[in-house]
């Protein structure tokens, strides 16, 4: 298995630096106690005991043995945590909101679209879809194609991109999806908000704007959630926590169902090494020529609040898609300086080492 570079998924691993990466993804986003159990023990046992927390309500095991993988798969089929096929599992990436309370019809449409998948054309491998319908909205900046959301009391389906959606019926509503989907699929574009973007509106009626999301900040302060710095823990930090269910969230954090605490997790949104993000660079992934973490906890502490930096491995940006205001790009072993932009964007300074980044990061970072 050479091939490097896809979206991974638990029946598709990708090869690393440090062994197979296997993305699972929890129904409804969210893993009961048996669940978060048997992920730790299959980390403990078959790969080396580091999971990564996704930007999209996934979660990751590392260092799995190719070896391993039919045992793997057997226990990850006996937690329901492992679909049909790879293009099923391809399919369903669904985000669902943690904030969705029992009886709100959230889980109700998350199984609904799992089935209607099952129906779908193959779609771009990042494409995905956000389920919002919790109390309050709160995905609206996470990555998602296709969106349920609320506006007051009607349901809204909205294709990202497009301000506002179409009000539809949730019995409607899945079929109006495939509709959509269909039509993605035979205009030849990878995300949907770039294909807006170009002019290529899917045939939704513009009925509504969804209900106005909270700033991030005051939505993530308000819930009892845990963050991992980078999404980075081990099978023991999660072990903490599995007593209760686990809902995942795409700020790699989880909201536990019960009062589950622990002195390893961080409960401060504002702590300056969620400010940071960083991918898990050399050794661990093969496209990465430098570490990155141990620089990125090192720059923390010069994090302005309200400002992000980004240390990416390569040009690829897998911990942060979007722009930063500062991204440090690994290059052949030093590191390229983008000022508001992505991994791989145009570098405002070149062939920097970590000597070097401290005095240049204040000045760009305090600007």
């Amino acid at each position: 298995m050479t091939r490097k570079g896809w979206c991974p998924g638990a029946l598709r691993p990708m090869p690393a630096g440090d062994g197979l990466l296997l993305r699972v993804r929890p129904h409804c986003s969210r893993l009961d106690p048996d669940q978060g159990t048997g992920l730790v023990r299959i980390s403990e046992s078959f790969g080396n005991g580091q999971l990564d927390l996704g930007s999209r309500a996934t979660l990751q095991l590392r260092g799995v043995r190719e070896g391993s993988l039919p045992e793997v798969h057997r226990r990850l089929q006996a937690l329901d945590l492992l679909d049909p096929d790879p293009r099923v599992e391809a399919r369903r990436n669904i985000m669902t909101t943690p904030f969705w309370r029992e009886g709100d019809g959230t889980l109700e449409l998350v199984r609904r679209l799992e089935e209607a998948l099952l129906n779908a054309p193959d779609l771009p491998p990042k494409f995905g879809f956000a389920i919002d319908t919790g109390e309050c909205p709160a995905l609206q900046g996470a990555s998602a194609d296709i969106r349920i959301e609320r506006s007051g009391k009607d349901l809204l389906l909205r294709a990202d991109g497009m301000a506002r959606g179409e009000r539809v019926e949730p019995q409607a509503a899945m079929a109006r999806i495939l509709e959509l989907l269909n039509w993605f699929a035979s205009c030849g574009q990878a995300r949907m908000a770039k294909a807006v973007a170009a002019g290529i509106v899917p045939a939704l009626h513009a009925d509504a704007a969804p209900d106005p999301q909270a700033p991030l900040d005051e939505i993530l302060r308000a819930a009892p959630l845990l963050f991992a710095p980078f999404g980075a823990v081990t099978s023991q930090i999660l072990a903490e926590l599995t007593d209760s269910a686990l809902r995942l969230t795409p700020w790699r954090a989880v909201l536990p169902e019960g009062h589950a605490r622990s002195e390893l997790w961080l409960t401060d949104p504002s702590h300056p090494l969620l400010r940071v993000s960083a991918c898990i660079g050399a050794p661990g992934c093969a496209s990465s020529s430098i570490e990155t973490r141990a620089l990125a906890r090192d720059l923390a502490a010069i994090v302005p609040e309200g400002r992000h930096l980004h240390v990416s491995g390569c040009g690829k940006g897998c911990a942060h898609p979007a722009p930063a205001h500062v991204t440090l790009t690994g290059r052949e072993g030093r590191f390229d300086l983008v000022l508001n932009g992505p991994a791989g964007g145009k570098p405002a300074l070149c062939g920097l080492t970590g000597i070097d980044i401290p005095d240049m990061m204040r000045g760009h970072l305090g600007s």
